[in-house]
């Protein structure tokens, strides 16, 4: 099919605009159609949030809201998938270009997946750029002063809101385990931990690198949280299996560095 418009799934990072990559800001600015998600008909979007302090508008460049429930339910969100990609597709076969702004990173737990994915099924040629952003995976250590993984380490993350009843054996195996996503299942996952013995190695953090961020060391004083998609907590087993073994993280157990302009809960 000739004459499509390109649709481009743009990272707009964790939440500080500033960490927008310059691609990011370009495409953005750039595109015919800014689509932006939003949980709610009646909604803000937290996507538009993040990117309009940096990205020049253009008085010519439309605004396309579009809603994505945040439910787990595939019955229920895939109407509104199929809505949205109606809109998008008529758009871009009219030749218009479109930028679906998605915070954090477009491949990783990012309704573009969705969109991406029919938008090829209804239109064979259609061509797609996905523009990586920083996502929260790497933005709570940064915010934190964890270090992921070291050498040989092995990472696992899990979305907590389809349930933890597995992390218990997820933690004996991985070096790392980052739960994005935490929703209702904090006490669940204290649980979990508990049984672990690794309450001590776990931090939780909300809504890192916006101005409503917060970090929470111990997580007993987080049990009663209920958070949200903005909410994660990360799991650092100390058992170093990288190049440096028994360096001064590993012998230093539930110690970790100050980050800079951190708001902190204890």
């Amino acid at each position: 099919m000739s004459g499509l418009g390109k649709l481009h799934g743009v990272g707009v990072g964790p939440g500080a605009p500033d960490l927008l990559t310059l691609r990011a800001v370009r495409v953005l600015e750039g595109a015919d159609v800014l689509a932006l998600p939003r949980s709610s008909d009646f909604g803000a979007s937290m996507a538009y949030r993040i990117l309009s302090p940096v990205v020049a508008r253009r008085p010519e460049q439309e605004r396309l809201l579009l809603t994505f429930p945040m439910s787990k339910d595939p019955d229920r969100v895939r109407p509104y998938v199929e809505a949205a990609v109606d809109k998008i597709a008529e758009r871009l076969s009219r030749g218009l270009s479109v930028a679906f702004a998605t915070e954090g990173d477009p491949s990783l737990f990012s309704t573009f997946v969705y969109v991406r994915r029919e938008a090829l099924r209804r239109l064979p040629g259609l061509e797609v750029e996905v523009v990586p952003g920083v996502t929260s995976v790497t933005a709570v250590p940064a915010v934190s002063g964890l270090s992921l993984a070291d050498g040989q380490e092995r990472i696992a993350i899990l979305p907590a809101t389809y349930g933890v009843d597995d992390l218990t054996d997820v933690l004996q195996r991985f070096d790392t385990v980052v739960l994005m996503k935490i929703g209702p299942e904090m006490p669940k996952v204290t649980e979990a931990l508990t049984r672990a013995g690794l309450l001590d190695r776990a931090v939780f953090v909300s809504k890192a690198t916006m101005p409503e961020q917060r970090i929470v060391r111990d997580l007993r004083a987080a049990e009663g949280e209920r958070g949200d998609c903005f909410a994660m907590v990360v799991v650092t087993r100390g058992e170093r299996s990288g190049l440096l073994v028994g360096e001064a993280e590993a012998s230093l157990p539930g110690s970790f560095e100050k980050a800079v302009n951190e708001p902190e809960v204890s």
